[in-house]
């Protein structure tokens, strides 16, 4: 849905960018993409692409972005006007207007703030990766999960076949079904 924000949480290697990267190759066949990656080189996932067999004319329509700046993040996007883009991870993710460091929870929340407010003005759907703590909780503020649309957490075996995506909040439905 335009103007969306989803959060997709997991334990880390069980996916969740390679999902994102899939999904948004194909998404980009019909509408404007961007994948913003804080954590990973462009190389780096050209290479996952590759090996996952992402076929080259998807990828060329995909625009991506290695960047942990939101402001210039924010620029890019209006420049770009994407119709979906992802953010993997919020926690890489800073503000020059506040001191503490990236992953703390003053730039979680703020950086997430403004990217939630341009999906939002923009009608851009918006889908954030978030890393997961060891007790199984999103990493950074609480809040995180209320300024959001959905929270989806993204469960399985890291070695196995198969992913459960589970949604733990949907505004727009149910989240007893997997």
């Amino acid at each position: 849905v335009a103007g969306s924000v989803v959060l997709l949480g997991g334990d880390p290697g069980i996916g969740k960018s390679t999902l994102l990267i899939q999904a948004l190759a194909e998404i980009s066949r019909n509408a404007k993409a961007l994948y913003v990656s804080g954590e990973e080189s462009a190389d780096q996932i050209s290479l996952r692409a590759h090996r996952l067999g992402v076929a080259k004319g998807r990828l060329e329509r995909l625009r991506l972005l290695t960047e942990t700046h939101v402001d210039h993040i924010l620029k890019v996007a209006r420049a770009e006007s994407p119709q979906v883009m992802v953010v993997d991870s919020i926690q890489t993710i800073y503000t020059d207007s506040l001191q503490s460091a990236p992953g703390s929870v003053a730039q979680v929340r703020d950086s997430a703030a403004q990217l939630v407010q341009y999906a939002k003005l923009s009608g851009t759907a918006l889908f954030v990766v978030g890393h997961v703590t060891k007790e199984g909780t999103l990493a950074g503020p609480r809040v995180l999960e209320h300024m959001v649309d959905a929270v989806l957490y993204f469960e399985g075996d890291t070695g196995g076949q198969f992913r459960i995506i589970r949604a733990i909040k949907n505004r727009f439905g149910a989240v007893n079904e997997i």
